[in-house]
């Protein structure tokens, strides 16, 4: 049973409460954002509350044994609070939540109930929902390798150790035009051959989206070199924003072999039988 400062009992036993939810936000790049679901900002353990979001939350689900709890918390989108460009570049993404139960009458007392992560985030009529992950959501990740065809490794890593920073894997360019969200016109890539910075990395290096990444859809030559990205980048992309990216991989054993000749480092098992060969029934007269 957890143990009540005496202050907090002292109004819990009284006739009326002036308990207030705080939801502390910590980032994974260290960056602190407190919201309240009080009507004045409050300074709690150290960290300001803010309160002009119309923050609400909704109940916490928990369980016993090693079952995942959590809940939603949800919020306006303004500048000062949460910016949408931040939820869009997934700056929030695994970031740290603390809620914690205050008196805002005397916010000196205080009582940490739960800790999580954010999960996903829904963004709709300038207002976000962000899901809160239980720590239990850690159990749920997979740990190990799995036995697949593909390989499991991320292109240049320790175990894949292909040299990224090599001219051949790294191009840098300019964004030449803008057709749509996600689908630019560059230039520089010229000596690519197309398809070559397919499921690679863009990241931009100028312009307003300088620090973004986003991993490539599609690289193709048609009437001028054409990049897609599976993410839409959080402020508006101009020509002339320069960017980096390197060249992808799609996992199979024949790209790793024939386009990086790096077979000996393949974290594959290409020659594992598939569905077809498990399930196949034998018939007479076969070997």
């Amino acid at each position: 049973m957890r143990q009540l400062p005496e202050t907090l009992a002292a109004t819990l036993a009284g006739g009326a409460t002036t308990f207030a939810r705080c939801w502390r936000v910590t980032r994974i790049d260290g960056t602190v954002l407190g919201l309240t679901e009080h009507d004045e900002d409050l300074v709690v353990d150290g960290t300001v509350f803010r309160a002009g979001g119309g923050v609400t939350g909704s109940e916490d689900r928990s369980a016993l044994g090693f079952a995942v709890g959590g809940g939603e918390l949800s919020a306006a989108l303004t500048s000062e609070l949460i910016d949408e460009g931040d939820l869009l570049a997934g700056r929030y993404d695994g970031a740290q939540v603390e809620l914690i139960l205050a008196d805002w009458s005397f916010p000196a007392a205080f009582l940490s109930l739960r800790r999580g992560t954010i999960g996903e985030v829904r963004r709709e009529n300038g207002a976000f929902v962000a899901e809160l992950r239980s720590l239990a959501a850690g159990l749920n990740v997979v740990r190990g390798r799995l036995f697949a065809a593909g390989c499991d490794a991320d292109l240049g890593d320790a175990r894949c150790r292909i040299a990224l920073d090599a001219p051949a894997y790294r191009g840098a360019g300019t964004v030449a035009a803008v057709e749509g969200a996600s689908l630019l016109v560059v230039s520089g890539l010229e000596g690519f051959a197309s398809g070559w910075f397919t499921q690679g990395r863009l990241d931009f290096t100028s312009g307003a989206n300088a620090g973004f990444a986003s991993e490539v859809k599609g690289h193709r030559i048609d009437a001028g070199v054409r990049i897609e990205l599976w993410q839409r980048p959080p402020d508006d992309v101009a020509p002339g924003d320069a960017f980096t990216v390197t060249a992808g991989c799609d996992k199979r054993f024949e790209t790793c072999r024939d386009r990086f000749a790096n077979t000996l480092n393949f974290r594959g098992f290409p020659h594992m039988p598939g569905n077809d060969a498990v399930l196949k029934v034998s018939q007479p007269g076969e070997s």
